[in-house]
C-alpha cells in the first residue's frame, strides 16, 4: 500500500496553516479531520478485517510525529483518535462488527478515567457520568469511557465501556492555554444501557486475555495496552517541539541570508549551544522510544502471554523522560528566541504552550512513573495502571 505519510505530505502545509484556526475555534477544522480520515491515519492500527492497515506502532507514530510538527493539536488528536480502533480490536467480535461493520471510518473518542457509574443490570450495565478531557469528541461517532463496577469485592473493577453517539452528549468546556485545537471537551451520559459485550475490564486488556484476540491474533494486538496509550500522548509533544526547532532553525538561516544584523544574532554562541542542546534532547528521546517500540514488538511477536514487566517498566520510564526532555528543549528555544517568542501564533510560542499542556496529562506525570521504575528495580510491587 502507499504509505500514509506519503499521502499526507501534500496536505501538511495546509494543516500547518490551519493551526491558528484550530486555536481560535478550540477544535480541529472539519477539513483537517476529513484529511486524516481520507489519508488513512485513523485506520493505521485498525484490524485488517475492517479495512485497517494493522501497521506497526513505529509507522503510526512516525505519522503522528510529522503531523504534530505541522500542528501540535492535529498531532495530538490524530494520535489519540488513531489508537482507539486498535483498542476496539481488543473487544469482542460482536462489538467490532457494531463499530466497523457498516462504518469502517468510524471515529472514536475516549475518557478513560474511571469516574463513571457502571451499575450491573440484566444483560449489561446502566451507565451514567461526567467525563472530562475527551480530545476530538466533537467529531466522534463512539466514545470509550471508564468506570468502576462493584462486584461485591472490596476493590471495584476498572472497566471501559463503549457507547454510540446517540447515548452521550458533548459539552463545550475546552478553553485552555495549550493544545487549544484539540477540542478536549466533556462527555455526559445519563442512564444509558450498555450491553455486556461492549464492556472490557482493564485487567483483561492488560493481561493478554482480551476477547478480541480470538479474531485479531496478529502481533499488533498482543502489545501492552498501557505502552501504546502512554506513547500516544508523548509523541505529539515531541513532534510539536521538533516542528518548533525546525521553524526556528529556518528563521535563523533566513536572517543570515537577508540581513547582516540577523547574521550577527545567529553567530551568538549561546544561541548555537541552545539549539544544539534542544536537538540532542529530541534525538535522545526518539532513539529511546524507537528502541522500546522495537523491543515491545519483538516480545509480543514471540508468542502469547503478556510482555515482561522489566520491558514495560523501562518503556514507561523512557516515555515520561521523553516528555521531560521535550519541555527542556522548548524552554531552551523559547529563551533563545527572546522577544520573538512572545508574538501570538508563531511556532515557538504555540509549541511552548502545546508542549506544556500535553505534559500535564496523567500519562506524562514524570515523577509518578519514575517512582514505579524505582520500586521495580528495588524488588517492590509496581502500582501504576499505565504499566
Amino acid at each position: 500500500m502507499t504509505r500514509v505519510l506519503d499521502i499526507l505530505r501534500p496536505a501538511m502545509p495546509t494543516i500547518a496553516a490551519r493551526s491558528g484556526i484550530a486555536d481560535e475555534q478550540r477544535r480541529l477544522p472539519a477539513e483537517t479531520i476529513d484529511e486524516l480520515i481520507s489519508a488513512g491515519v485513523l485506520r493505521m492500527l485498525q484490524p485488517k478485517r475492517y479495512g485497517g492497515h494493522e501497521a506497526s506502532p513505529q509507522e503510526f507514530f512516525e505519522v503522528i510525529r510529522a503531523l504534530a510538527a505541522a500542528c501540535g493539536s492535529t498531532g495530538w488528536v490524530a494520535s489519540v483518535l488513531g489508537v482507539h480502533p486498535w483498542h476496539v480490536g481488543l473487544f469482542s467480535e460482536v462489538t467490532q462488527d457494531e463499530v466497523f461493520g457498516d462504518t469502517p471510518d468510524a471515529v472514536l473518542c475516549s475518557a478513560y478515567a474511571p469516574v463513571g457509574r457502571l451499575d450491573a443490570v440484566e444483560g449489561g450495565f446502566r451507565v451514567s457520568g461526567h467525563w472530562s478531557f475527551s480530545s476530538g469528541s466533537d467529531h466522534a461517532d463512539w466514545a470509550l469511557l471508564g468506570g468502576l463496577v462493584s462486584d461485591g469485592s472490596e476493590t471495584p473493577v476498572h472497566t471501559t465501556v463503549l457507547l454510540p453517539r446517540s447515548d452521550f452528549r458533548v459539552e463545550d468546556t475546552w478553553d485552555v492555554v495549550g493544545l487549544r485545537g484539540t477540542g478536549s471537551n466533556d462527555i455526559l451520559v445519563d442512564e444509558a444501557f450498555v450491553p455486556a459485550h461492549r464492556a472490557l475490564t482493564h485487567a483483561a486488556q492488560q493481561s493478554g486475555g482480551a476477547p478480541g484476540l480470538q479474531v485479531n491474533d496478529g502481533t499488533l494486538f498482543r502489545l501492552p495496552f498501557a505502552s501504546i496509550f502512554t506513547n500516544a500522548v508523548t509523541v505529539p509533544v515531541l513532534g510539536a517541539v521538533e516542528g518548533c526547532l525546525i521553524a526556528w532553525q529556518q528563521h535563523m538561516r533566513d536572517r543570515v541570508r537577508v540581513s547582516p544584523a540577523g547574521g550577527r544574532f545567529a553567530d551568538d554562541p549561546f544561541a548555537q549551544v541552545a539549539v544544539a542542546r534542544a536537538a540532542s534532547e529530541l534525538d535522545a528521546s526518539w532513539l529511546q522510544l524507537e528502541r522500546n517500540l522495537d523491543d515491545l514488538w519483538s516480545a509480543a511477536d514471540a508468542g502469547p502471554g503478556p510482555v515482561g514487566l522489566d520491558l514495560r517498566v523501562r518503556a514507561r520510564r523512557d516515555q515520561v523522560i521523553a516528555t521531560e526532555r521535550a519541555l527542556h528543549a522548548v524552554e531552551l528555544l523559547f529563551k533563545t528566541a527572546g522577544a520573538n517568542s512572545l508574538h501570538r501564533g508563531n511556532p515557538i510560542e504555540r509549541a511552548w504552550r502545546d508542549a506544556h499542556a500535553g505534559s500535564v496529562h496523567v500519562a506524562n506525570d514524570i515523577d509518578r512513573a519514575l517512582t514505579q521504575f524505582g520500586r521495580h528495580s528495588f524488588g517492590l510491587d509496581v502500582r501504576d495502571s499505565l504499566i
